[in-house]
């Protein structure tokens, strides 16, 4: 019984630490997983390949859940490997989760809803998405699990290892669903999600931050700020509600805010990305007035790593 699927890496639009309300964006970078059940199996044993010592409770866990829900309690062995790196804000534990996930729905023998309509901003009562909003049709009787309901099992499965503060269901949904997607963290909900098309470069310092180490009571002090982004990003207004988000965050958690100086005349928006170090930007490609490349040259000297990649609609696959 084995399954293999791939999710995508992130960037952050509204960091929701602060009132609960995030946003993010699916980009072109993948973590993928492979999965082997065995019945007989006592337990389930998983390994990341990038680093063998890294803690693995996040993936081995995403297997138990969802084997208890849509199987019959298997174990077996979990792995994946990774284009995003860990710990950079560019959520790898939400790419770990919805690949490992929908990894195992496939080794269950499971079709997930593959999100036919690559965009929508429809919003039902209340202010939540139905899941054929996106695409994932619950009521489509060739599909057992949609993407939505795999990426809220995941979420489940962050919020029980400890790997989040909020759950990070908007890191997840972008992950899960590719485009924008703005979510209700303390309820799991999708508000809203939308296609963009973007370049995007991406600074990587060699520091690591750790989602669940983040100043909760910090990021809760710009809720003023965070509040005013949500509006921009209600709006539609992607771009500027990013750069506000990077300018707030990087104040609230300490981070130095001449990277996103140096890119804002040259790029549609810039930001820290989830709780960092990482910092994106990005670039309308029909917009003459951006130029990454200025961007990528200002930043050039500072340590770390440089990645050029673009914002991806499809998200999450079963390979």
């Amino acid at each position: 019984m084995e399954g293999r699927a791939a999710a995508l890496g992130a960037g952050t639009v509204l960091n929701a630490l602060a009132t609960g309300t995030g946003a993010a964006f699916g980009i072109d970078v993948e973590t993928r997983a492979a999965v082997d059940l065995d019945p007989a199996a006592d337990g389930v044993a998983g390994e990341i390949a990038e680093d063998p010592d890294a803690d693995t409770d996040l993936i081995e866990r995403c297997v138990s859940l969802a084997t208890d829900r849509w199987g019959d309690g298997e174990g077996g062995t979990v792995r994946t490997d990774s284009d995003v790196p860990l710990a950079a804000g560019l959520k790898s534990s939400s790419a770990a989760a919805n690949a490992t996930v929908l990894a195992t729905c496939d080794a269950l023998g499971l079709v997930v809803g593959d999100g036919g309509r690559a965009s929508g901003d429809a919003v039902g009562d209340g202010g939540r998405a139905s899941d054929d909003a996106v695409g994932d049709d619950p009521d489509d009787p060739a599909v057992d699990v949609t993407r939505l309901e795999a990426c809220r099992l995941g979420v489940r499965a962050a919020r029980e290892v400890g790997v989040t503060v909020t759950g990070a269901f908007d890191d997840a949904t972008a992950s899960m669903l590719g485009g924008v997607t703005v979510t209700d963290n303390d309820a799991d909900e999708l508000r809203a999600r939308e296609t963009v098309d973007w370049d995007v470069l991406v600074w990587t310092p060699p520091e690591r931050a750790y989602s669940a180490d983040a100043d909760v009571a910090r990021c809760e002090a710009v809720a003023p700020m965070a509040d005013l982004v949500t509006d921009l990003v209600l709006d539609g207004r992607y771009g500027e509600a990013m750069t506000v988000n990077g300018l707030a965050f990087s104040a609230a958690l300490g981070f130095d805010a001449d990277p996103a100086v140096e890119a804002m005349p040259h790029a549609t928006a810039v930001s820290l990305s989830g709780t960092g170090p990482s910092v994106v930007a990005v670039a309308d490609p029909a917009d003459p007035e951006t130029d990454l490349d200025a961007v990528a040259d200002a930043w050039a000297d500072r340590p770390g790593t440089l990645r050029r990649t673009t914002t991806r609609a499809d998200g999450a696959t079963v390979e």
